[in-house]
């Protein structure tokens, strides 16, 4: 098998890339996924991240190793093993950052990289339902509004916003901050992940070719030339090759961890794994960046999903209702209310986010609680942390390992703290003040005053939301991967484009921003293909 452009990966910008690469019909292009195709009902049903994620079908089920950060924990890291990557298994969450993020990139050296650049091609890529101007009508991306209600989370709105944050309509605007609802990529009551935006769309094209269940060994390479892949396909070897480019969307996990599969990374840990290195790059599998959601829970007299949905008559009833209806329960994103707020008045730009949600559990795999409550979750918007990748084996199906490496600054300490305080604070504030009954779980026995406590509490019970970046890191600096074209440093004909290039976490959930870069790469490697 010969094709022009080679695509490893097709989660939320590995999609974008096979579209895009294949539209005009010049070029061959083949996109592999080590996963299966988007075939599981759930994944199209909003709620059914509770059945994808977990699910070793659908979701790499990938585990961190303990982390002294979080009290010696281990906690699970759930990555989209299937088209669509993680898009297909997310919560639907559309978040594009602020402005601020994308300048920062070009400060770091990454031109073409800032704001200005970058906006259009989040435009290109949606269609949004609502109102305002910068937002895009014609793309691909369905994005719609929240339509479930719940009063908890409306309460919880409208008691933040007495308690004197601002209320906005859409941050996805320049001005990030203020308190609202989600925008989810979901259109008639369906997901509308990026295999379903973009790449079942273009999947008839004779010049697109998709491969599932292909899990890549490692790239093959002419000297410093990239020249196709090596990989596993229902058990058997095969060797794909590339007369152009290979392009890795495989994720913040697997791009890096393919890269040192092929000798390409930290020659000393390379070889302590069993690889040849072939390419010293320090940076690969470095820099990685997270957010660490802490997830205050508050009971309640209003009605929550937690007893919504406690017995088979209220499921079937939901059931019912999304099948005549695409309404409902069913259609729920991961979160309603959210709220994008600064720890210190001092500060230019929003430092936490919120996901507030009308159900709470003390992991989602083992269902809700019996009692009505809500989730008030916060997470810091820039941690400084960084964690790292490291290589386990050569074999190409053993993952590597996961440092986290959370809390491990005194900033990053301080941010997740006040946010706890902040979320007591909203939660003391009328009109939510008066349905909620208590503090659920050890949380309610640690005073605002309790620097030391709520810490603690914070490294014992916070997780990831699941937003891995940086381990490809773009820049100049001899610790980066990829250049601001998105070529790796040293190396001809391959390039990283997914939300492992990022230099630094943007500011909220990560899906969007992968998706402009699947676009933005795009435009890329067509520009240098015709030049």
């Amino acid at each position: 098998m010969e094709f022009d452009f080679v695509i490893v990966g097709a989660g939320s910008a590995g999609c974008v890339l096979a579209n895009r690469l294949s539209a005009d019909g010049k070029y061959q292009v083949a996109v592999i996924e080590a996963g299966g195709p988007d075939t599981n009902r759930w994944i199209h049903i909003p709620v059914g991240y509770f059945k994808t994620m977990g699910n070793p079908n659908t979701d790499w089920c990938l585990k961190a190793e303990a982390d002294t950060g979080l009290n010696g924990r281990a906690i699970n890291w759930p990555r989209g093993k299937v088209l669509g990557g993680s898009s297909s298994i997310n919560g639907l969450l559309y978040v594009r950052g602020q402005p601020q993020d994308f300048d920062q990139w070009r400060q770091l050296g990454n031109d073409g990289w800032s704001w200005d650049d970058v906006a259009p091609y989040f435009d290109r890529a949606e269609t949004w339902e609502g109102g305002g101007s910068g937002r895009g009508r014609n793309g691909p991306l369905q994005v719609s509004r929240t339509r479930l209600s719940r009063d908890a989370v409306d309460q919880w709105i409208e008691a933040a916003v007495a308690a004197g944050y601002k209320r906005t309509d859409d941050y996805n605007q320049p001005d990030q901050e203020g308190v609202g609802y989600f925008q989810l990529t979901a259109a008639n009551g369906k997901r509308c992940s990026s295999a379903v935006a973009f790449l079942h769309p273009a999947k008839k094209r004779p010049n697109l070719t998709i491969l599932t269940h292909t899990h890549v060994r490692s790239l093959d390479m002419d000297g410093n030339r990239v020249t196709g892949i090596s990989a596993i396909r229902k058990g058997k070897d095969i060797t794909i090759k590339a007369r152009r480019e290979v392009v890795l969307s495989a994720g913040a996990i697997g791009s890096p961890h393919i890269l040192m599969l092929s000798g390409i990374g930290d020659g000393d840990g390379l070889a302590a794994a069993g690889v040849t290195p072939r390419f010293d790059l320090p940076g690969v599998g470095r820099n990685m960046q997270d957010h660490l959601q802490a997830r205050p829970v508050y009971k309640c007299t209003a009605s929550t999903i937690n007893t919504e949905i406690n017995n088979i008559f209220k499921q079937a009833l939901i059931g019912m209702q999304y099948l005549a209806t695409r309404s409902g329960p069913m259609t729920m994103a991961a979160s309603l209310g959210t709220a994008f707020l600064k720890t210190r008045e001092d500060l230019d730009t929003p430092d936490i986010q919120f996901h507030i949600q009308p159900w709470s559990a003390d992991s989602p795999g083992e269902g809700p609680h019996k009692f009505d409550a809500f989730t008030a979750s916060v997470l810091q918007l820039r941690p400084e942390s960084t964690g790292h990748l490291e290589l386990r084996s050569a074999d190409p199906l053993t993952p590597p390992a996961i440092h986290p490496n959370y809390l491990a600054t005194k900033t990053d300490c301080d941010t997740l703290v006040e946010g706890i305080r902040i979320a007591r604070k909203i939660a003391r504030t009328e009109p939510v003040a008066s349905i909620i009954t208590g503090e659920h779980g050890p949380l309610a026995n640690i005073d605002d005053a309790d620097y030391d406590g709520l810490l603690n509490w914070a490294r014992d019970h916070s997780t990831t939301i699941y937003h891995p970046t940086g381990t490809c890191k773009m820049g100049t600096d001899p610790d980066a991967v990829v250049d601001p074209r998105l070529n790796v440093h040293g190396i001809d004909g391959l390039r990283v484009a997914d939300a492992s290039i990022m230099p630094v976490i943007t500011s909220g959930n990560t899906n969007a921003p992968a998706i402009m870069i699947g676009e933005k790469a795009s435009d890329m490697i067509l520009e240098d293909a015709h030049a």
